[in-house]
């Protein structure tokens, strides 16, 4: 018996079929991904107080395509990050699946409730906008127990107004000379030669070069003033071997092996394995070939190990509150920066200052180093000045003295300490950011400054136990005690 035929078209056909996307729409999908990734790094770090770079470190990195539309949803999430929260929690309409990615539900919801279109595309994205009647909902209960009239009412905008700051960029001078950068610059704005750095560049403030092609291949690095003049103060000589304590993202390092013509050798130190990745891409980058990346903790080095016996400048850029950069790298947007956090951060900064002076007292006891800098982008007198000035007794018995960077500079230490008006400070008004820099020499009279093995021994063991109090295990003491008094290798 034959079969009937029906006119109805197949079981098949009768699903509405997919619109292929647009290429915007996934150009967009792209950055939102992008943004999640970034999103989780900088609010995994946060929580923990160790961000492994800065916003803007990370979106403008080589690996983020749509860097433009990334560092906006970045921007504008954080911006916002308080509200949608709240906003979830009264919707109430996450799963244990969509829980568990929070960063890209975030950047979702902004596009949702406050971006310009409403995604389309991407599976996270179908389920939020599902669910879209809900976070409006959620929103206009939190303006009414807000008692608020809008969005931006709700916002605690904590940003710096009127913070215009000059575009500087470092001419990388291992692949391009000065002239020759202003003279292509100068095609697109307008272009000064920095009063204070040699081989920096001053342009108007918002000149976005980000995508320019002497950025793209190295030739120029977009690079504050404080932070060129960094390694520009600590003056490595062509030849010298000098070691980058905490190298990353690794600026300062190619900074450094410009100025010594890319001859020598510079060991840059990075203990954290993403900052590392990072370090080496700069390194690629600027085209640096005397550069050595050691994969760990620059406590963990051996002053007395003859590897480091040639060393003559340690340059040590230690992590810090970057209170003073806080608008450039964007640290007022994230959580830890609320006003709740006052006294966290108050905690936070005696544990850096630990550290700082640690470390500082680690780069001085290198036997021949002649000149170390210390520098942070922080504006805490607890972090700057008290770090020096607890370890100048330390640095003086070593030979070595505070020098001047940049004597034409006019803002100098705090008065708090006689010799701190060698100290090089800069102000987040006047400069447009906050820096610090310290400057140690080393002295040649050994009369004025024995060295430790030439004091008596209650005198070592006094100092010991002033400058190295349960920061040093035994053995070191030890090891350092042992080499004092005659049994130096």
């Amino acid at each position: 018996m034959a079969r009937r035929k029906s006119n109805a078209p197949p079981k098949a056909t009768r699903q509405p079929s997919k619109q292929p996307s647009s290429g915007a729409e996934r150009s967009a999908l792209y950055a939102r991904r992008e943004a999640a990734k970034i999103l989780h790094t900088v609010l995994r770090g946060d929580a923990e107080r160790r961000a492994v770079a800065s916003i803007k470190s990370l979106v403008f990195s080589p690996s983020v395509r749509n860097k433009r539309g990334t560092f906006a949803l970045v921007c504008e999430t954080l911006k916002h990050l308080d509200v949608i929260k709240d906003v979830l929690e009264i919707a109430n309409v996450l799963n244990s699946k969509w829980k568990r990615q929070e960063p890209l539900v975030y950047i979702i919801c902004y596009d949702i409730l406050f971006g310009k279109e409403t995604p389309s595309i991407g599976d996270a994205e179908k389920f939020l906008v599902r669910r879209k009647d809900a976070l409006l909902s959620g929103l206009a209960t939190l303006l009414v127990r807000k008692n608020v009239k809008n969005v931006e009412e709700l916002l605690d905008l904590s940003q710096l107004n009127g913070h215009i700051k000059p575009r500087y960029v470092r001419v990388n001078t291992l692949k391009m000379d000065v002239d020759s950068a202003v003279k292509e610059l100068e095609k697109l704005y307008k272009v000064q030669k920095d009063e204070t750095v040699p081989d920096l560049l001053v342009m108007p403030p918002g000149s976005d070069l980000h995508a320019h092609p002497l950025v793209m291949n190295g030739r120029i690095f977009l690079q504050g003033k404080g932070s060129s003049m960094v390694a520009a103060a600590l003056q490595p000589q062509a030849g010298w071997e000098v070691i980058d304590a905490c190298s990353a993202p690794g600026n300062k390092t190619v900074h450094l092996s410009a100025l010594m013509k890319g001859q020598g050798k510079i060991i840059a130190c990075e203990l954290n394995e993403e900052r590392v990745k990072r370090l080496e891409q700069t390194i690629k980058l600027s085209g640096a070939t005397n550069i050595e990346v050691f994969h760990g903790d620059f406590l963990s080095l051996n002053p007395e190990d003859p590897s480091f016996a040639k060393v003559r400048a340690i340059l040590l850029d230690p992590s810090c509150s970057g209170s003073g950069t806080i608008t450039d790298r964007l640290d007022h947007l994230l959580p830890s920066h609320s006003a709740d956090n006052k006294n966290y951060d108050s905690i936070r900064l005696h544990k850096l200052a630990v550290f700082q002076k640690k470390a500082l007292a680690h780069a001085l006891s290198f036997p021949q180093v002649e000149r170390v800098v210390y520098s942070t982008c922080s504006i805490h007198q607890i972090e700057n000045e008290d770090v020096v000035s607890s370890v100048l007794p330390l640095a003086s018995s070593l030979g070595f003295e505070l020098a001047t960077p940049f004597p034409n500079w006019q803002r100098r230490g705090l008065p708090v300490f006689a010799g701190s008006e060698h100290l090089l400070r800069m102000d987040p008004v006047e400069d447009k950011e906050g820096f610090f820099i310290a400057l140690f020499t080393k002295t040649t009279n050994k009369l004025d400054n024995p060295k430790p093995y030439e004091l008596p021994e209650g005198e070592c063991r006094r100092r010991r136990k002033q400058f190295y109090p349960f920061l040093w295990p035994k053995v070191f003491f030890r090891a350092w005690n042992g080499r004092l008094h005659g049994s130096r290798r």
